[in-house]
């Protein structure tokens, strides 16, 4: 399907009730009521049709998704998802920023709780492999796309990156300022270290070693952290 088709009439009021009703669970991870931390400026159209998109994209990649097949998974109209998006690229774009806007709460919430920086970090990296728990598909979208050259989303992912890595990156200045650390590590390149072992160990054993516990993969992905740290 063309991701440039003419924005049709805004839906009717039956259809505005029906992108209202609660928010079902992706399969597989927990009940929605469940999930927690969301943006609060988020409605429950865009977090229906971020699930509904999630689980279609995992199994078959963006391309081979319909917006008839995301407004029927979703519970809504063909014309609530172009009224409120425009165009399937847009969509996508749009259910991107969304599932970073709700990491990047869930990295802010848990990053104050522990006085000790490297303990707030390994809170962090345990918070994003909970996130991509709950919304396995996302992540495999994000490695499938994010490297892509040119990709249609390149401009999207490039902005959320660069914000995902800033947190990141305050984190490791904390450790930093608490902490001896190696100097001549590029912090850029930690950064980008710590956020790609993330995604890969994440899905790696959600895909090839579910028997590995979150535990184990968050201390993996903490090893970079502590061989900055100069004992």
């Amino acid at each position: 399907m063309s991701t440039t088709e003419p924005v049709p009439a805004e839906p009717g009021a039956a259809e505005a009730g029906a992108a209202a009703a609660a928010v079902p669970a992706e399969p597989g991870a927990a009940a929605a009521g469940e999930k927690k931390l969301r943006p609060g400026r988020t409605n429950a159209t865009k977090q229906r049709l971020f699930e509904a998109s999630m689980e279609l994209i995992g199994e078959r990649g963006a391309a081979g998704v319909t917006v008839d097949e995301i407004a029927a998974a979703a519970g809504v109209s063909k014309g609530t998802v172009y009224y409120n998006f425009g165009s399937k690229s847009d969509l996508i774009a749009q259910l991107l920023r969304h599932g970073v806007d709700i990491m990047l709460v869930r990295l802010q919430d848990v990053r104050g709780k522990a006085n000790d920086p490297l303990e707030s970090m390994n809170n962090m990296v345990a918070q994003a492999m909970e996130f991509m728990d709950d919304y396995p598909s996302f992540a495999r979208l994000w490695v499938s796309e994010n490297w892509r050259t040119p990709g249609e989303w390149s401009a999207v992912f490039a902005e959320l990156r660069a914000e995902l890595l800033a947190v990141i990156g305050s984190a490791v200045e904390s450790v930093a300022s608490g902490y001896k650390v190696n100097e001549s590590i590029a912090r850029g390149s930690l950064e980008a270290a710590i956020f790609g072992a993330i995604f890969v160990v994440g899905l790696d054993r959600q895909t090839y070693n579910p028997e590995r516990t979150r535990e184990q993969s968050v201390a993996a992905v903490m090893t970079i952290m502590h061989g900055y740290v100069i004992k």
